[in-house]
């Protein structure tokens, strides 16, 4: 009797619609090249990526021989020779299984089972279908980059369980339904460290995710650098718990359905350094409102603010002045503010790109524009700028 082996199941799971392998050759069309040469390079590229063979199992992988004898791969028995197998189970390898096995057309078996793989690059590869529930199984998994594909769907909540992942990337794909809520990526406070402890990168961006953001988000994320949930249809509130995020460089969450007003807790990020939320529906309607504005000087590395296409209303605050001297792009542009833009805004000298277009300011452009000297960009379209004689940069 065959014993389950977890190891070997987690390894199988690529037989799925995620590579579009299935078992039996069936109508699967193989190259017409006799030297097949895109097998003969997917699997070069494949041993490129493993960085340790302890026992030697890719030693007669060779530009110089055919790849139909090379250990581990079985090719199917018609030519035009193309790889139909390839088992490496036990072999210790180390590294990253690299995207060019979606290449192998003819594949129907892949056993990589109990080796030490620790990234799952399978991005741009016209993958479709769902990523697989068993995915969860890849516990010593560091990278899964899965960008530019196909996929739909909800993501599997057993991603929660990959201990040791530093970069989650599902970057343009088609996926849809909520983040997982019922793992330690998005659950409740956890009394032990989260299992996602070790993510560095989460990016979701450009996919049909919609929900909320699940409050507890940001603890179950406590080293995140990066993260990019842009374009999607997330909604609600910003969670307060992104402020225990506190290793955010890059957060972006852009062209969302995402209200209420901007959160204090961007000023416990002392490092962030992007900051996008354009293309919401965020809103400032009085003094409380613009509070974000004197948490954000906290932030002294941040050099990207992007609040352009949301529902702040009102006049800019003066304390805009104390805004990070790394600044280099401001957009507030298509928004309800009017009035007089603060002649503070100069102290802003490293701006480089000021887009303050569609709203509502009036009077003339103060001197304020001149002090800005390293400014590339600036757009004031559909405002009531009065103009005046003298004006010069």
């Amino acid at each position: 009797m065959r014993h389950s082996n977890p190891s070997a199941e987690l390894a199988m799971f690529m037989v799925s619609p995620l590579l579009l392998l299935r078992y039996g050759v069936g109508n699967v069309h193989c190259s017409t090249d006799h030297e097949n040469s895109e097998d003969f390079h997917s699997l070069l590229d494949f041993k490129k990526d493993i960085t340790d063979d302890p026992n030697g199992a890719l030693s007669n992988w060779t530009s110089k021989t055919h790849f139909c004898p090379w250990n581990g791969v079985t090719c199917t028995l018609r030519p035009p020779s193309c790889v139909k197998e390839l088992i490496l189970p036990g072999q210790n390898l180390a590294g990253q299984i690299s995207p060019s096995l979606g290449n192998l057309t003819c594949l129907n078996l892949l056993d990589l089972s109990t080796n030490n793989f620790h990234g799952l690059g399978l991005y741009e590869n016209n993958l479709t279908g769902v990523i697989p529930p068993r995915i969860g199984l890849l516990t010593k998994l560091e990278e899964l980059l899965l960008y530019g594909n196909n996929l739909y769907g909800v993501i599997p909540p057993g991603i929660g369980n990959i201990t040791c992942l530093s970069i989650i990337d599902l970057l343009e794909n088609q996926l849809d339904g909520a983040i997982p809520s019922k793992n330690n990526l998005t659950g409740g406070i956890p009394r032990t460290p989260s299992n996602l402890s070790s993510l560095l990168e989460l990016s979701l961006a450009f996919n049909n995710l919609g929900n909320t953001l699940p409050s507890s988000f940001g603890n179950a994320i406590p080293n995140l650098q990066n993260l990019y949930l842009g374009y999607n249809s997330f909604e609600g509130h910003i969670p307060a718990s992104l402020g225990n995020a506190s290793g955010l460089t890059d957060l972006v969450l852009s062209a969302n359905n995402i209200m209420g007003q901007i959160p204090n807790i961007f000023g416990k990020l002392s490092g962030l350094c992007l900051l996008n939320l354009e293309q919401n529906m965020l809103e400032a309607r009085d003094s409380a409102g613009w509070e974000f504005f004197d948490a954000l000087t906290n932030c002294s590395s941040l050099s990207e603010l992007a609040l352009d296409a949301n529902n702040l209303q009102g006049v800019i605050p003066t304390s805009i002045a104390n805004l990070s001297t790394n600044l280099t792009y401001l957009l507030l542009s298509e928004n309800h503010l009017y009035g007089i833009v603060p002649s503070s805004i100069g102290k802003l000298n490293g701006l480089i790109s000021l887009s303050l277009g569609y709203n509502s300011f009036t009077a003339t452009i103060g001197e304020w524009v001149g002090k800005l000297t390293n400014l590339q960009n600036l757009i004031l379209t559909d405002n009531y700028f009065v103009a005046r004689e003298t004006f010069s940069l």
